[in-house]
């Protein structure tokens, strides 16, 4: 039997062009994976109720708070697209990979796990932790793909911003994963389907 001997491990950067649609979704969704499993870990050392936490007021409000975003973000994206060379907005070409030949319950699949992953890790957690100002400055560095570029850069910010603000005036984190949900999930269709037509 040939032993193991972790000094052959490689250790090399990849670019999305290298990977084939298999590991990319891997990739995906080990990382959401890991961000759920750390956001999930810190609530509880932060003593936080994980069931209150998810628990939606009894009025509707909050939805209003996660649509409303949803809508202004849309909005904003579509105008930035149309208006500012794709150059000065590109992601390196991951979202275009992930959404392009998907299915559209895939897509929402893919929505839903990343908004009640992230916003558990962003929202949940390290907001509770550092306020929303300082959540927003470490989630678009989380996105480093746009870090090349800043105007998705500050949207990106802006959007975590805001996502932490309807976080505080709804009381419920269900307002920013429906935010966060149909702002992936409508980007994702309209990827999708611009590539078909």
């Amino acid at each position: 039997m040939k032993k193991f001997d972790i000094r052959n491990i490689r250790v090399r950067k990849v670019s999305v062009d290298e990977l084939d649609d298999r590991m990319l979704l891997i990739n995906l969704y080990v990382t959401q994976a890991f961000t759920f499993i750390i956001g999930l870990i810190w609530i509880l050392f932060q003593h936080q109720n994980l069931i209150r936490l998810f628990t939606p007021p009894k009025d509707f409000a909050f939805i209003y708070w996660g649509v409303g975003l949803a809508a202004a973000v849309i909005v904003v994206d579509l105008l930035i697209s149309r208006f500012v060379p794709e150059e000065a907005n590109d992601d390196g070409g991951i979202n275009d990979r992930i959404f392009r030949t998907r299915k559209v319950w895939h897509i929402a699949v893919i929505s839903f796990v990343v908004a009640v992953c992230e916003e558990l890790l962003f929202r949940g957690a390290l907001q509770h932790a550092v306020g929303p100002y300082w959540t927003s400055i470490i989630f678009a560095t989380i996105h480093v793909r746009y870090l090349k570029h800043w105007i998705p850069t500050g949207l990106v910010f802006s959007i975590s911003y805001a996502l932490g603000w309807i976080y505080i005036q709804s009381g419920t984190i269900v307002a920013p994963i429906i935010a966060h949900f149909l702002i992936d999930l409508i980007m994702g269709l309209i990827i999708r389907f611009r590539r078909e037509s």
